[in-house]
């Protein structure tokens, strides 16, 4: 596989990360290259998951939301900046194939399918936590057992169509390419309310002398 990369064993790396550092934000990274970006995109996934769990409360003030809101747009970014350096790491270590002429382009990345697998991670380890409620009925418990059941029949899927494109990467027959997301709304030159804000304020605007 590429850069030394299988979806076996990053999905036991980020099960391995919720069962042994639950509850904490910084997790370690595990290896050269790729894996220093995958520690940090599921380090941010996690930061997320549990930010967007406290942003649903309704017994704390508004203002706690509103800090709650920009960490999470904070966390965000950092976990994109994430998938794109997994990417670039990935394509480095491919430098020197050369995809055939009929090499298909996946549209999908291999940092994109990784992203998707942690934050399949944190499905499975909460819903898993949901079929071991004590205080739940009967019911809840087994809809939770079906909607688990499912989760990991998903990554399994995912787990293996990343093999399939780090494998066609390695042999020239399939490529991706590393696409930037440009989150419009973090960057104060791009969101019209943030450099609004700044012109009303007397700051110049983007493009202004």
């Amino acid at each position: 596989m590429a850069h030394g990369l299988d979806g076996g064993t990053i999905t036991q790396y980020h099960d391995a990360v919720l069962r042994l550092a639950q509850g904490q934000s910084d997790h370690p990274g595990s290896g050269p290259g790729a894996w220093i970006a995958i520690a940090a995109n599921h380090r941010f996934n996690c930061l997320l998951w549990r930010e967007e769990d406290k942003a649903r409360r309704q017994d704390v003030p508004a203002a706690d939301i509103a800090d709650g809101k920009r960490r999470i747009d904070s966390y965000n970014q950092q976990r994109n900046d994430a998938v794109e350096a997994i990417d670039e790491a990935i394509l480095a270590s491919l430098a020197e194939i050369t995809p055939a002429p009929d090499a298909r382009l996946s549209s999908e990345t291999a940092g994109t399918m990784i992203d998707r697998l942690s934050i399949l991670a944190l499905k499975i380890h909460h819903m898993r936590a949901q079929t071991e409620r004590s205080d739940a009925d009967g019911a809840h418990v087994a809809a939770c057992t079906a909607r688990l059941q499912r989760l990991i029949g998903q990554r399994a899927d995912l787990s293996g169509c990343l093999d399939r494109l780090l494998f066609e990467a390695r042999e020239g027959h399939a490529y991706f390419k590393v696409y930037r997301q440009f989150k419009m709304y973090n960057d104060p030159a791009l969101n019209p309310y943030l450099y609004g804000q700044a012109r009303s304020a007397g700051a110049p605007g983007p493009g202004a002398p």
